[in-house]
This record gives structure tokens, sequence and C-alpha cells, in this order.
């Protein structure tokens, strides 16, 4: 189990990193923005990728009536976020320590892994949510109206992950460096998981 128990402590630990990486990254270009503008997503809130992205990107969307970004204080999730990822992290090397002691069976990594797992689909869900509602909630009395072809008013919501063409704007959103490490952290707690339960038929 000492294996098992390491790889689970490190996998824990992995998700610390969230705190100093971003965990996703959405970028928009354009002819008259050869550099594109970008925002990073981080678990305590969102940052522009060069100094003045977060505000040419909000004088853009005033035009649309699109919704500034929201602040850290705004939003309750980069509230809520931190706590759950420390929470998480904390437990799982706890586990990973106990499983040193021969007091935590692998089982118990299975159970973290899949509540982590749980965690993050929930996550994902409701960063849709935000990008569906910063895209389409629009103010009537913007400057611009864009409509489609039947006379709906355009939707302007950044893709969940890829690639999509908003008016004369290419956007691409993909997953950052904080996703790449939750993505190990929890490979490494799943290798764990079949590490010791080998161990202990092997006992």
């Amino acid at each position: 189990m000492v294996k098992s128990s390491i790889l689970m402590i490190l996998g824990s630990a992995i998700l610390l990193g969230l705190f100093v990486f971003p965990l996703w990254n959405i970028m928009l270009g354009a002819p008259q923005y050869p550099v594109p503008l970008g925002m990073n997503i981080h678990i305590t809130g969102i940052s522009g990728v060069s100094e003045f992205d977060l505000q040419n990107i909000d004088g853009l969307n005033h035009y649309i009536g699109m919704q500034t970004i929201p602040k850290t204080e705004e939003m309750v999730e980069f509230k809520i976020f931190p706590i759950v990822i420390a929470t998480m992290s904390l437990i799982g090397i706890a586990l990973g320590v106990a499983g040193l002691y021969a007091k935590a069976k692998p089982s118990y990594f299975l159970i973290w892994l899949v509540v982590m797992s749980i965690l993050s689909c929930i996550g994902m869900y409701d960063f849709n949510l935000w990008l569906t509602e910063y895209g389409t909630n629009l103010d009537p009395q913007a400057i611009m109206k864009m409509v489609d072809a039947q006379g709906n008013p355009l939707s302007y919501k950044p893709p969940l992950m890829g690639h999509r063409k908003i008016l004369n704007f290419d956007a691409y959103s993909y997953p950052h460096t904080g996703a790449y490490l939750m993505m190990v952290a929890l490979i490494l707690v799943l290798t764990s998981y079949f590490i010791g339960k080998r161990a202990l038929k092997n006992e």
C-alpha cells in the first residue's frame, strides 16, 4: 500500500496547483486585433492575459449589450471553488497518509476519485451556464442590436471548448494549466487505487 498511498498523496496535493494556475482560457481574435484579447479563468476569479484585455473586452461588449466580466466578489463560485478544492485536496492527502499506516483501503481512494469527478462535472456545467448567461442575456438598450436571419437576437456565447465565429471575432476556449493538473491528479489517484487493490490481493 505504500506506493498506492504515495500516489494518492501526490495526486491530491497537485490539486493545490489550481490556486496558482488558470483553469481555463478564452481568446478573442479579429483583424483589428492582431494580438488577440484573452481572459484566464481561475478558481478565484478572472484575469486578463495581457494587462488591458478585460477592459478592452468589456468596452467591445458594451456596444452589443453584453454584461461586464464579473469581478471576484460578484460570483459566489469564486468563493466556493477554492473551498472545495482545498477541502478535497486535504481529504485526499489525509487518506493517503492513513493508507501508509494501513488505516485506509484503496476503495476509499476510489470514492474520493468519484466525488472529485462529480464535483468537476458540476463545475464545468456551472461554467457553461455562466457562458450562456454572459453571451445571451443582452441589454435591450444596447447601441448595436444584431439579429439572425429569423430576426432573433444573436448569441455571443463563447464555446465551452473549441472555436466559434462571433461576428468578425474568432473565439477560442480551451483548458489551461490548472485543468491539466486536475487531469493528472485524477489519473494518479485512479492509478493509486489499482496499485493498492493489487497490493492487497498479493498480501
